[in-house]
């Protein structure tokens, strides 16, 4: 019996095969491939059945860490290593903040190398038995639309336009706060149209470099800079045929705006050092966290872009506006924790069930999931959600946390009950309690860097 099916890309053959060896002596079964194009093949083609990927990081056609959201987005479910021959720790931190599971010196340990790939494989299969049970949750619910959980009426309204809308190839415009489910809109616009046994891709232009989304987006051919080493698809080529998912699409930087333009008009577009245009098939929903007609007439967003985006616009709408739907929210993610945990959670308490529908979500449907998730570590095997499992803000009376966030920060008082102070103290909370690391307060907020920087400023949390 095979332990876990791995893909090993290494354009050094003898090192490679050795590699191989010592993996297949294990149990592990190893497909093999000696640079970034052809790994990338093999990676569309068998994603399904493979558990890792161990990628050297200087390949004759891409750096490992630039190759990484291109690994991803072939497969989602797979965990990535990557291998050096000279590890640094500025790549080592890189690397681990760009998604990889971890960053090994080749040759180092063979015994290292084993335990790390264990791990990893460990790592995709638990990921894959719980996106199996979401599916089954949502095929049960009834898929598309249906799998959106709740019945609130604003919940209601927003799936009847996107419903509407998805059976037709118009170009959608997702609004609403980071973390209100807009990518499951997206998702579910993509499964009802005539689109969806093709391939769906989503990309969140807040979390590339602005020099480097576009070539991910468009992609390049060989020599069109430095680097460049071969040619490149980008995602658009990726998602030929199918739906192109683009979240905070008002982080684009202008050039970009121009390019996406260009193919929401003519289907067209030129990927970096080419001197002819591609055409491409693809359906785009753009979702954004902003007021992209107030970014236009401010001149921050190409008024024209906005408004080939907003022909069909949909506003998801936040948690606090469906609190009714919170107990089917909470239950639906203890279900799918207790799966992964290998618990026994059979609900939650009517206490503690009363302070999560009280409280009032500035983080949307993705807090309550993180909630719903340290609460399923921290619960007893075999007993119900209680308060004590819940975060401290849940601690005191179920409306305490909503007043608790509502107290002035800085702002003028006749703004502190908006959702802009809300919005203000949430994330100078998050800030101070990681000692300012931005980084890893946009990943606890959902938000971008990028994001959370212009959040800092409009907000004035810097001092």
């Amino acid at each position: 019996m095979t332990h876990g099916s791995l893909l090993l890309i290494d354009d050094e053959t003898r090192l490679r095969q050795l590699t191989a060896r010592v993996l297949e002596l294990e149990g592990y079964t190893i497909m093999q491939a000696a640079t970034a194009a052809e790994g990338l093949t093999r990676l569309r083609e068998h994603a399904a059945d493979l558990d890792v990927v161990l990628s050297d990081v200087k390949l004759p056609d891409g750096h490992g860490v630039m190759l990484l959201p291109r690994y991803q987005q072939a497969a989602p479910g797979v965990e990535i290593i990557l291998l050096t021959a000279y590890g640094t720790v500025p790549d080592s931190v890189a690397a681990m903040k760009a998604g990889a599971f971890d960053y090994l010196t080749k040759g180092d340990s063979d015994d290292q190398l084993l335990v790390v790939v264990s791990r990893a494989v460990e790592k995709a299969r638990l990921r894959r038995r719980v996106a199996e049970l979401e599916a089954r949750a949502g095929a049960h619910l009834g898929g598309g639309f249906a799998g959106l959980i709740g019945t609130a009426p604003a919940l209601a309204q927003a799936k009847s336009l996107a419903a509407r809308v998805a059976p037709t190839d118009s170009t959608v415009l997702l609004t609403g706060e980071t973390g209100s489910g807009k990518e499951l809109f997206a998702q579910a616009i993509h499964q009802d149209s005539a689109r969806r046994g093709r391939t769906f891709v989503a990309v969140n232009c807040s979390a590339f470099p602005k020099d480097l989304l576009e070539s991910e987006l468009f992609g390049y051919r060989k020599g069109a800079f430095t680097g460049a080493l071969a040619d490149k698809k980008g995602l658009f080529d990726e998602a030929h045929g199918g739906t192109l998912f683009l979240d905070e699409v008002g982080e684009l930087a202008p050039d970009a705006q121009a390019k996406l333009l260009r193919v929401l008009e003519t289907q067209t577009f030129t990927r970096l050092g080419d001197t002819k245009p591609t055409r491409v098939d693809v359906r785009l929903v753009a979702a954004t966290n902003r007021d992209l007609k107030a970014e236009a007439d401010a001149g921050r967003f190409r008024p024209d872009l906005y408004y080939r985006l907003a022909v069909f616009v949909v506003t998801v709408p936040p948690l606090r506006a469906r609190l009714a739907d919170v107990p089917a929210l909470a239950q639906h993610f203890l279900t799918v924790f207790a799966a992964k945990l290998k618990k026994r959670l059979p609900g939650l308490t009517p206490d503690c069930l009363a302070r999560l529908a009280r409280y009032p979500w500035p983080g949307n449907v993705r807090e309550l999931k993180n909630v719903l998730e340290r609460a399923a570590i921290l619960a007893l095997d075999g007993q119900p959600l209680a308060p004590d499992d819940l975060p401290v803000e849940f601690q005191t009376d179920p409306a305490a946390p909503a007043a608790h966030l509502l107290q002035p920060v800085g702002l003028d008082p006749a703004l502190d009950r908006t959702l802009r102070a809300v919005e203000a103290r949430h994330i100078r909370q998050v800030l101070t309690a990681l000692h300012g690391n931005k980084t890893e307060a946009a990943r606890q907020l959902g938000i971008g860097l990028t994001t959370l920087y212009r959040k800092v400023q409009e907000y004035g949390l810097d001092g």
